[in-house]
Order: structure tokens, then C-alpha cells, then sequence
């Protein structure tokens, strides 16, 4: 781990790279896991490359993907079951993968919450297993769903009722009750049902995870029932009432109430403590007789939990520290260069195919020429200089990216005549300069609209999972549409003429090759209920440099309609002005991100397009969360100074979840200012202007969180 780079020190060339090919790989991972019960890639695998991207993204957001893994949960439900929605989303965690990784989740808790004290967190083992939520009402078991996607799972409930582990009925239980845990199935009963697979000629379970979901969805419930599953209870979703003050009593309540927790769950201060249990579970993982691919840490305190809220997919209060990643070593075939949407050239290493993690990879991320020349991106060495070459014999490893990375090279193996590899100039694509910025380490090709792949990269990206994720218009099918000549896709706004422009064609799109009349109507429906999208999906989709989904959400959230954010970038052409500022002013929008939204609609073929899609669409304008009983619902708020009773970033979540929007500046549109010691200008700004201003203590009485 030596050789790689850290997600801090990584520029926008490498963490473009690190994500390219992420979507793809995991949608197919995570359908084959939470779907389909066929995993092609292990959990340890999956799950670190997921915490990778985040944090990658977390980074640079500008470059968060359309079909960015971190919006996944789980995958689409099966058609096989009935669907539920969770009355709680079931949300996936967060990942650590050493030492230092747990000693960051501490501290990003601690400063979160604004405390300086050791906090108490619980430990327990990961299960490789099936979530499952079982409803209890009046004490009886209702319902039992899968995760599905994490807002909507697979109805379960009959063969939920067939496994030993799960109570029919409760006593003392809450009069709503949601259990959640996982469903797992030992590694003899494995053996033993594999056994009998086999003796009646059936295809036998690779693993015991593929084996428990496969078993509990079963169309038979008897089937289920002749399965030997077992369930652990480890967390919850819907309380009529709560189960305790502590994660760690809520866990005794489930085990007094009839549910199986496991004993290797414990109560820990602090990170050292929590990195020792870690240690001693994994010593003992081979004896357990159940597979285990981490231990899961969460603060204890249900209170610390609710003021640390979650993500879009996790949770503050949980993260996963997850088992190592495997390595292999092979030949370096071939070095290929990859144009992403922004005309970033990014090296991609081709392998001779080799098996990492119980994977077959072909190829490896070489990140940008700096790391192929054995620099890092201040121009410190990495792998001691040595730099790498076509025919290397290299080691590589599947842990932070889809595309694995390649570690190090034995120089050993190198053949006398190899020589160092010299990165192109110019774009492999269209022939256009590739040139590369001073501070920026990665090169591009300047051929801008000219230059198909940058075209057709941002066709995908428009029809993304976070963008209009149009069913039946994937990667394969931009492509094929971009390059044909009867009925091509150019740009966003051919999408939605397809229909009309196919009817007028003498040869139907469902006569070709691949198509046919249902799939083709299929496709031409999906296009047209995509028609109505939501603010925050649009110009997420529209693929703007600096701009990710998280800054989609942020615009969509301030301006509320697409008419109002098109009048202030129209108005913020210079870069100045009441319009600009008020750009700027928005919470997690600087002037790199907002002179990249501006110049995009100032630029005349670009906003022509822009033009030409919108005029095809029924944008959706912002819907806001209920919050008509808050005080605070629809006011611009400015916290400054020293916050003594929240943290900044607790403070800002609270507002939000109010309906509050809060701004980074103060201007005569400002409602409060919340000033805390020290605060200075700002404070001054709002006396002048008369903006309201409040202490702390005045802020949350006026919000009923009194401290």
C-alpha cells in the first residue's frame, strides 16, 4: 500500500481515472449480489471499491459520475416478488480498510459532533449474508422484505417465516417493531446441502451467501423451510417506541425479545480499542462457521447518532472495516490511452487476463503520466522511481478501483530492449493537441466538440443512473446510435426526436440487427416518461466540469426552477454583479465551480444545445421537504463566528433539514445571522443592513433545540 496514492493527495487526472469504469462494473456487481444471488466479484472486493470511489468523490466532487456507485444501495428489485417500501430506507455503510481509516472515523465524528472526549462505539462482526427487515406490529410478524435498493425490497415474508431464527410473535416488543439483520447459512450446512445438490444432479452453491439468498427466495416457501438458514438481529427501522438510549442496549433488548445476536458484539472506547476487537475477530473468522468480511463500528449513543444523521446512502454514526484485498502479478501487454467527457487522456494498462480477488482483470488504471514515470502529483517518487513499461512484470491489486491498480514492477523481469513510455501529445481520438495546464497533471485534448469521444462520453453521461437513466439507452447503445448514420444521436436533444425522426425513416429502428418491434417501443416509451425530469437531475445530467450530483442537489435546492437559474447565470456573464454573488453565496458552490457553470451557458454552441434539450423537456422545479411547521422554513441564514454548542457542519445540516437555506455571505436577501464569538465582518455586514442576528442560544430556541 506504500505506492498508492492517497485520496488527499490525488489531482483531478487521478481521480478521474481512479472512477472511470466504476458504474459499470459495480451496477453489474451489485446486481448479481442483491439481485440475482450469483456474485461475480467478492464482498471484500465490492465493498472496498465502493468506499474508494466515495471518498474519491468526496474529494472531487466535480467529478462524481452519472452512475456513481455511491448512489447505489442494494440494486433493483426482481420482478419475482412483490415490492415493499421501507417505511426506513435500509442504507448501506460506509468503509474503512486500516488502522488509520477507523482513527479518521473517529475523528470525523468527534469534530462533527463538536466533542473532545473518547466516544463509545459498538463492534460487531460483518455477516456475508442477506439483509432483511421483518415488521412486527402488535407484536406479530407482518412482513419480512429484502434490501432491494435500499427504499424498496422484495416481499419475503413466507419464507422469512420458515427460519428457526425468527420469532413469529413477540413479547414486551414496541407496538411497531422493523428488526433488521442479515441471513446467513454455516459453512457444514453449506457442505451438507451441496452434498445433496449434487447427489440429485444439481448445480451446487458457490458460497454460502449465494446459497442463503438463494434459499430465501424460493417461489416455495417449502424449499426455504428444508434450507438450514439462520438469522442475526443487529439494527432497526420503524420504533412505535424506542428501544433504548444506546446502540449497545438496543442490541440486549433484540436478544431479550427471542432474536439471535451475535457475541462477538461489544461496547469500546475509542479507535484503539475498536482496531484490537477488529484484530481478535479476525483471528478467530476461520472458526466461526460463518463467513464474516469485516466488523462494523457505530457510535452507541442514539442521540449522537440522530444529530449525526446520514449521507444520501450512509449513515455518520457506521462504517465497515472490511478484510484485506488479494494481489497477483502478471504481464503488462499493452498501454492504451481512454478520452473521458472532459477530453481527460487517461492511461489504461492491458494485462495479461489474471485471477485478483476471484476475479479475471485484463486491464489496470495508470492514472496519468506522472505515475507511469514513478511520480506522485508534487513530484515525490513513488514505487522508488521505478517507471512502467510495456512488458513489465508488474503486481497488481483490487482495492480502492473497479479497474485494479498496478502496485509495483519487477525490474528484475524487464527485457534489456524495453524502453520507457512516452505519452502521447496529441488526442488518440480526433488528432487534436492533448495539452496539459501548469498544476494540473493530467493532459486533454482540446478538440472540444469536435472530438467524438469527449461526445459520446457525455451522451453516456447524460443518460446515467443520477442523470436521466433512461432504460434500454445504456453505453452500448450511445454508442451505436452515435456512430449511425440513419438515426444518429449527436447530442442530448436527438434523444427525445428519436421517435418522431425513426417514424420518418423508410428502415424502422425494430428491423435492424439487435432490435425488434417491442424492444424498439420499449426504448421510444422509456425516452418519452424521461421527458419530465427534476431540476437537480438535469443539470447533473448536462455534464458541466466542477459540477456533480451533490452540486446539482445544491442549485436545484437555491434556485427552485430551471427559468430562475438560467436568468442568474444569463446575468452573471462577467463574472460579477448581484447575480454572481449571489451564485456564489450558495453553501458548497466556490468560483471554480461557479465561473464553470457560467462559462457553459455563455458559450454560443454549447448553450444552443442546452437550449434545444430544454426545449423538448418538462422540467420538474425543486420539490422542498415538509417543513411548514418550522420556523425557519424559506429563510437565508449565515452562520459565523466560533460555534460553541454544534459544530459548522452540524449547525448547517440542522438548517437545511428546517428548510433553511443557508448562504456563505451576508446581502440584503439574508433573514438570520447566527453569530457566535469571534464572528466579525459578516456580523458587521448584517447590523448595517439590519439583518436580524442571533447568538447560539437564541437560534436554537428559535429551532426548539434548546442546549
Amino acid at each position: 500500500m506504500s505506492t498508492e496514492v492517497a485520496v488527499e493527495k490525488m489531482d483531478g487526472a487521478q481521480a478521474a481515472q481512479e472512477l472511470a469504469g466504476l458504474a459499470d462494473v459495480l451496477a453489474r456487481a451489485n446486481a448479481a449480489y442483491h439481485r440475482d444471488d450469483a456474485p461475480e466479484i467478492s464482498d471484500a472486493e465490492y465493498d472496498r471499491l465502493k468506499r474508494r470511489n466515495a471518498a474519491i468523490e468526496e474529494r472531487f466532487p466535480e467529478l462524481k459520475r452519472d452512475d456513481s456507485p455511491s448512489d447505489m444501495v442494494g440494486a433493483p428489485v426482481s420482478e419475482t416478488f412483490t415490492k415493499v417500501k421501507h417505511a426506513v430506507a435500509m442504507l448501506s455503510l460506509g468503509n474503512a480498510f486500516n488502522d488509520e481509516d477507523v482513527a479518521e472515523f473517529e475523528s470525523r465524528v468527534a469534530k462533527y459532533l463538536g466533542i473532545k472526549q473518547g466516544i463509545a462505539f459498538t463492534a460487531e462482526p460483518k455477516i456475508d449474508g442477506l439483509s432483511l427487515s421483518l415488521r412486527y406490529e402488535q407484536g406479530v410478524l407482518v412482513q419480512a422484505a429484502t434490501r432491494g435498493d435500499g427504499e424498496t425490497g422484495e416481499n419475503v415474508t413466507n419464507n422469512a417465516r420458515m427460519i428457526d431464527d425468527i420469532p413469529q410473535t413477540l413479547t414486551g416488543a414496541p407496538d411497531v417493531l422493523e428488526v433488521r439483520g442479515e441471513v446467513y447459512m454455516s459453512h457444514a450446512n453449506l457442505a451438507a446441502l451441496n452434498a445433496a445438490q449434487l447427489a440429485k444432479a444439481a448445480k451446487p452453491f458457490a458460497n454460502p451467501r449465494n446459497a442463503a439468498a438463494g434459499s430465501l427466495r424460493q417461489l416455495d416457501a417449502r424449499i426455504t423451510k428444508a434450507r438450514p438458514l439462520h438469522f442475526f438481529a443487529y439494527a432497526w427501522g420503524e420504533l412505535s417506541e424506542p428501544l433504548a438510549t444506546t446502540q449497545m442496549g438496543a442490541i440486549e433488548r433484540l436478544a431479550a425479545l427471542g432474536f439471535s445476536t451475535n457475541p462477538l458484539t461489544g461496547r469500546f472506547q475509542g479507535a484503539k480499542a475498536l482496531v484490537t476487537h477488529y484484530r481478535k475477530i479476525e483471528e478467530q473468522r476461520a472458526t466461526l462457521g460463518y463467513d464474516i468480511d469485516g466488523v462494523v463500528y457505530k457510535v452507541d449513543d442514539l442521540e449522537l447518532q440522530r444529530r449525526l444523521g446520514v449521507r444520501s446512502t450512509t449513515p455518520r454514526w457506521a462504517v465497515a472495516h472490511k478484510f484485506p484485498a488479494e494481489i497477483a502479478h502478471t504481464w503488462v501487454e499493452g498501454i492504451d490511452i481512454q478520452v473521458g467527457r472532459t477530453g481527460a487522456l487517461s492511461p489504461v494498462a492491458r494485462l495479461t487476463p489474471v485471477t485478483v480477488g476471484g476475479v479475471v482483470v485484463s486491464n489496470a488504471t495508470l492514472h496519468n503520466e506522472d505515475y507511469i514515470q514513478g511520480r506522485d502529483s508534487k513530484g515525490g517518487m513513488i514505487r522508488e522511481g521505478r517507471d512502467i513499461r510495456v512488458g513489465d512484470w508488474v503486481e497488481v491489486y483490487r482495492a480502492g478501483d473497479v479497474i485494479p491498480k498496478v502496485r509495483d514492477v519487477d525490474v528484475s523481469k524487464r527485457k534489456a530492449d524495453s524502453k520507457p513510455y512516452v505519452f502521447p501529445a496529441v488526442c488518440p481520438e480526433c488528432g487534436s493537441p492533448a495539452l496539459r495546464e501548469e498544476g494540473d497533471s493530467v493532459a486533454r485534448c482540446t478538440g472540444g466538440l469536435i472530438c467524438p469521444a469527449q461526445a459520446v462520453e457525455k451522451l453516456k453521461h447524460f443518460v446515467g443512473r443520477s442523470a436521466f437513466d433512461i432504460d434500454g439507452l445504456g453505453k452500448k447503445q450511445i454508442e451505436m446510435f452515435f456512430h449511425d448514420k440513419t438515426l444518429p444521436i449527436r447530442e442530448p436533444a436527438d434523444i427525445f426526436t428519436l421517435a418522431q425522426r425513426d417514424a420518418q425513416q423508410l428502415t424502422k429502428l425494430k428491423n435492424r440487427d439487435g432490435w425488434g418491434e417491442l424492444s424498439a417501443a420499449n426504448l421510444f416509451a422509456a425516452i418519452e416518461a424521461k421527458r419530465k425530469i427534476p431540476l437537480n437531475r438535469l443539470i447533473f445530467a448536462l455534464g458541466i466540469r466542477h459540477v456533480g450530483d451533490s452540486s446539482g442537489a445544491l442549485l436545484a435546492g437555491h434556485y427552485g426552477s430551471w427559468r430562475a437559474l438560467v436568468s442568474t447565470l444569463d446575468a452573471a456573464k462577467d463574472h460579477a454583479g448581484e447575480a454572481w454573488e449571489d451564485l456564489l453565496s450558495i453553501d458548497g458552490v466556490g468560483a471554480v465551480m461557479a465561473a464553470a457553470l457560467v462559462d457553459t451557458f455563455h458559450a454560443p454552441d454549447t448553450r444552443a444545445a442546452i437550449d434545444r434539450l430544454v426545449a423538448e423537456l418538462d422540467v420538474q422545479d425543486a420539490i422542498a421537504n415538509d417543513t411548514s411547521g418550522s420556523p425557519v422554513t424559506g429563510k437565508i441564514v449565515v452562520f459565523t463566528g466560533t460555534l460553541e454548542l454544534m459544530t459548522r457542519a452540524e449547525a448547517k445540516g440542522r438548517a437545511e433539514t428546517l428548510g433553511a437555506k443557508v448562504s456563505g455571505s451576508v446581502s440584503k436577501k439574508t433573514d438570520i445571522v447566527i453569530a457566535g464569538p469571534g464572528a466579525g465582518s459578516k456580523a458587521k455586514k448584517a447590523e448595517a443592513l439590519g439583518v436580524k442576528i442571533l447568538t447560539e442560544v437564541e437560534w436554537l430556541a428559535l429551532i426548539g433545540e434548546a442546549r
